[in-house]
């Protein structure tokens, strides 16, 4: 059962790095969508790319976490001796 537990714990920890990195990017999307908020055509291009790179960004993290799930639900069947 300590098996399952370290794997539960790591899958916390890195879902909590994910989030963590999630909300760094946007954050930083953020600056540089407000740095150049001045210059008409710049600012256009930039917040287009700037909800391109979110929408990514978005998409990557529940990506990762919905494989750590997966990794987390066979480690749980492998303890549990669940596997068919």
């Amino acid at each position: 059962m300590s098996r399952y537990r370290d794997v539960q714990t790591a899958v916390r920890v890195e879902k909590l790095r994910i989030w963590f990195a999630w909300l760094a990017g946007t954050i930083i999307i953020l600056i540089a969508v407000r740095a150049v908020r001045n210059i008409d055509v710049v600012n256009t291009v930039v917040e287009i790319l700037g909800v391109i790179a979110f929408a990514l960004l978005s998409i990557t993290a529940v990506r990762m976490i919905n494989a750590l799930n997966r990794r987390a639900a066979a480690e749980r069947r492998a303890v549990l001796g669940d596997d068919m």
